[in-house]
């Protein structure tokens, strides 16, 4: 579980609004997102969850932001042992799916995979709808799932949790 502490230690750092296209609302979704699809791949939820707070944490804009990555995976380096605990595989995982998140691969750990799906699978917020040949997991590319997904993307859903659980109020 995602703690409010560490929620709160990474807000501290994130600098853009916690509203915005790349924030809070969107990491809840990609949690979301990666629950479901670790249903059918059997990916570590815990990395999935840790991908889904870090891998825009450090977006410097909301635009083309080369890097962006690269600093969420830094960040997640720096509050390991202070704010959460991971073993080494699965940090190296985490680390591994941060830093690759926007290249656009297909291909590898079904963890990793699982956590560029959940990410990929919340492109309706910015106008685009995810095409299941750029998806890695069949998880992802169920007809169902899929248009369930885009609709949330789309109305820029705000799950219950991001209030009750990680204590961020956005309205």
């Amino acid at each position: 579980m995602i703690s409010q502490g560490l929620i709160q230690s990474i807000l501290e750092r994130y600098a853009l609004p916690r509203d915005a296209i790349h924030g809070v609302s969107h990491w809840a979704r990609v949690m979301e997102n990666g629950r479901h699809i670790s249903q059918v791949t059997g990916a570590n939820i815990r990395v999935v969850e840790f991908f889904s707070i870090f891998h825009d944490s450090q977006r410097i804009n909301e635009g083309f932001d080369d890097g962006h990555g690269r600093r969420g995976a830094e960040l997640a380096r720096e509050l390991r042992g202070v704010e959460y605990e991971l073993p080494d595989e699965e940090f190296a995982l985490l680390i591994h799916a941060c830093e690759l998140h926007t290249e656009g691969h297909l291909d590898g750990d079904i963890t990793v995979q699982t956590c560029w799906d959940a990410d990929r699978l919340d492109l309706g917020r910015v106008g685009i709808v995810p095409r299941k040949e750029r998806l890695c997991t069949e998880g992802a590319k169920d007809s169902s799932f899929l248009r369930w997904a885009i609709e949330r993307s789309e109305k820029v859903f705000v799950p219950t949790f991001v209030s009750t659980e990680w204590g961020v109020r956005l309205r």
